[in-house]
Parts: C-alpha cells; structure tokens; sequence
C-alpha cells in the first residue's frame, strides 16, 4: 500500500552522513589505486551522490578523483513503462579504457536502470571494472545485479518510493520513504 501523503525517515541527516562516511572507508579499501578510479553518476540523484563522495574521498585521502556523467535513457529497455524525462549530457572526461569505474545512483529497484548505464558505460570503450554503489537497495530486482557498496536495504512495496535528499539540491538532507 502507499503512504499517502506519509513520509518516513529511512536516514536521518545524521544518519546519511555516517553511511557516506562508512561507504568512502569503503571504495578506499576496496579500489587500490584511486587514481585509476573514475565515479560516474547516473541522473538525477546519482550524480549529486558523487559529487558528495568525490570530496568525502578527497577529504579523507587527498586524492582527486575524477568524475562524471552517464545518462542511460537511450538504453532502457522499459521507456513505455518509465517514460522519459529531460536528459541529462553524458559526461565522460577520459578515456575509460583500462579504469575502474563505480557508477553511483541514488536507488536500486528493479536493475534496469543500471543495465541501460552499463550498455551506455560500454559505448564509451571497455573499463578494467565496474562496480555499483547506491545509496538504498529496495528490493524487487528483475535483473541479476547487485551493488558492490549499498548504504542501506529498505524493504518495500512495489507502490511505494524511497528519495534521497542533499542539502545543495533539495535543501534538505537524509532517505525517506514516500
């Protein structure tokens, strides 16, 4: 059933910023050579989420990691289902072949969105890696795709949505359940 106008707190503001905290300790461990890692956001909330982790991972290593954009709206195999919104310019700022990548988006549902941002991901040239970080997993996968790095699951209804919100977007911050 839907909330109805409820909204629940998922993760408070404080909350999230332990999880992007946990979640940087994490790409550092996991990624030997930051240099060699490019974090690529999917739209809309993916790409605000790496530009919070690109100056958390700057903040705890010193390390300037490059970013950018990847809009997998082309590629969906459900546009009817979904439908489209305004696109968003694909970003890449350097040749990825050979890098490891980590495509961040805000939500993990069903799995298609990540399919389509890997099938666009791939028109750009063939990574070393590429991992999935997202800030929430709901549940529900059509796809057999699973995040390397996950801030936290939420089980949910299918009729239900989690939004993630950023204080230099939405002048707020924390996960919510609508």
């Amino acid at each position: 059933m839907p909330n109805k106008g409820k909204r629940i707190v998922i993760l408070t503001e404080v909350e999230l910023r332990k999880t992007l905290a946990r979640l940087t300790s994490e790409i550092i461990e996991k990624v030997k050579n930051l240099d060699n890692l490019i974090l690529v956001g999917i739209p809309t909330r993916g790409i605000d989420l790496a530009k919070v982790l690109e100056k958390e991972l700057f903040l705890k290593t010193g390390s300037k990691i490059r970013k950018g954009i990847i809009d997998p709206t082309f590629y969906r195999d459900d546009q009817n289902r979904v439908g489209t919104r305004l696109i968003k310019t694909t970003d890449i700022p350097t040749p990825i072949e050979k890098k490891e990548i980590l495509l961040i988006d805000d939500v993990i549902y069903t799995g298609r969105t990540i399919r389509a941002a890997m099938d666009a991901l791939y028109s750009w040239g063939r990574p070393q890696r590429v991992m999935l970080l997202v800030m929430v997993d709901r549940g529900h996968r059509e796809l057999p795709i699973q995040p390397d790095f996950c801030g936290k699951k939420v089980p949910t209804t299918k009729h239900e949505s989690i939004s993630l919100r950023l204080n230099n977007v939405d002048n707020e911050e924390g996960v919510f359940l609508e």
